[in-house]
């Protein structure tokens, strides 16, 4: 493993707004976009209803933004939620957190992003049947390699990388709106099925997942106290607005029932506009998206090992910071190591990619409940205390990202069958490690 070159290296301030901002564009906009519309679309009745869960969606990931922008700003640190579960709750939660997201949360994301890149780079060059894990590994192997580099490779690699997702994503939704609208006339409207309806909002909210990596970068951000709701609101704000336009230029070229029948919405809407090549044209985007996403997420995955080995002896290695480069090293080498035996793991399952979003949803929105209550612990518990940024109408942000949490926890350990309960043993596996940590 790498040494520093200082023993008392720690993360620098490096990043500046758009670099946080472009991280954050990058790691949600990915793959969902171009599959769950066509999954929403079945549990909506109508066109109406289908952007409306789509604009309620961005609305929770707004307030969810806001909650984390006062939490961000207010205490700052690399280790991003581990440190404010730490603060809010003390020691063992928080190193029962950072062992759930070094083994379940960070490495299968990193795994289920591969799966996509690997799918859709098998369909511009095919290696077999073994092909797209064999590209999950190299673009593991890749992304790492880059960001093991340093910061600014990664941060460098990053902002290109959205520029593109964000370049790519609106190519397809101008396509969308330029070509002919091919949809039957609007079906008459389904009766609303509240519980059908709840179910859209799993997949749509999946879709807008990964805006909390802002957290992780806090500790590097500039000037954190204004930067910090600055880089999370302009993400948002750029995601929100070409989420709705692409769903409303699926609309436009396919309209609700032909979202409905279709198996991969966005290479349906590429026929229709360019013909066969369609479909290589989106598997170009796809690799694009998947690439940004998976920077992203293994950039900001790595400062979770780093968290872990400044609390918990026994992983003290992976506390180390390298100067040289900047960045969390050991923690790289460890996260890619475990991404790639949950890809191995992966390819021998009928789909990798649902196998690892099952192994990580209920443990992740289990412990973004209490990141969200941890704002009110703060609150409570700290009256007088003057923050860089307030979350406003509190508390009913906080309450609000909470009660979409516990929905999702539900939902996910009721509904993504045994790779839920999976990732949930292998987080109670950790609790030991509670033991483990440091005092100081």
């Amino acid at each position: 493993m790498a040494e520093p070159t200082s023993a008392s290296a720690t993360p620098r301030a490096s990043l500046s707004t758009l670099d946080a901002a472009a991280m954050l564009i990058g790691i949600v906009i990915g793959i969902g976009i171009f599959k769950t519309p066509s999954l929403v679309a079945n549990f909506v009745p109508s066109e109406a209803y289908f952007i409306g869960v789509w604009a309620l969606g961005g609305f929770v990931t707004f307030v969810g933004a806001l909650c984390y922008a006062e939490l961000g700003s207010s205490r700052p640190s690399a280790g991003g939620e581990y440190q404010f579960l730490k603060e809010a709750y003390g020691p063992k939660v928080s190193v029962l957190f950072a062992w759930a997201r070094c083994s379940v949360i960070q490495p299968g994301a990193i795994a289920a992003v591969a799966f996509v890149l690997g799918d859709y780079a098998n369909v511009l060059l095919n290696l077999g049947s073994y092909g797209p894990a064999i590209y999950a590994v190299i673009g593991v192997l890749i992304v790492t390699g880059i960001n093991f580099a340093g910061t600014f490779q990664g941060k460098s690699t990053q902002l290109v990388l959205s520029l593109l997702t964000v370049s790519a994503v609106l190519i397809v939704a101008i396509a969308g709106f330029t070509a002919p609208a091919t949809a039957a006339p609007p079906a008459p409207p389904r009766d609303l099925v509240w519980g059908m309806a709840g179910l859209s909002m799993v997949f749509v909210l999946l879709t807008y997942g990964g805006w909390n990596e802002a957290a992780y970068l806090s500790g590097e951000l500039k000037d954190v106290k204004r930067n910090m709701v600055r880089a999370l609101m302009l993400g948002v704000a750029v995601i929100v607005t070409l989420y709705l336009l692409i769903n409303f230029a699926y609309l436009h070229v396919l309209g609700i029932e032909g979202l409905r029948k279709s198996n991969a919405v966005g290479a349906d809407l590429m026929k229709v506009v360019v013909g066969t090549s369609g479909a290589i044209v989106l598997s170009i985007i796809v690799c694009i998206t998947a690439g940004s996403t998976l920077n992203g997420t293994i950039f900001t995955g790595a400062r979770s090992y780093y968290a872990l080995g400044r609390d918990v002896s026994v992983f003290h290695r992976l506390g180390i910071w390298q100067e040289r480069g900047d960045t969390p090293a050991n923690g790289l080498i460890v996260q890619g190591i475990i991404a790639i035996v949950l890809i191995l793991f992966g390819s021998t399952t009928r789909d990798g990619f649902e196998a690892m979003v099952a192994y990580t949803a209920p443990v992740f929105w289990l412990f973004m409940f209490l990141v969200a209550i941890s704002i009110i612990v703060f609150r409570v518990r700290e009256p007088g205390r003057e923050l860089p940024f307030r979350v406003p109408l509190y508390p009913l942000p906080p309450l609000i990202l909470a009660a979409a949490c516990a929905w999702m926890f539900y939902s996910a350990l009721v509904y993504a069958g045994w790779g839920s309960i999976m990732g949930v043993v292998v987080l109670v596996v950790g609790l030991p490690l509670i033991l483990l940590r440091r005092d100081s």
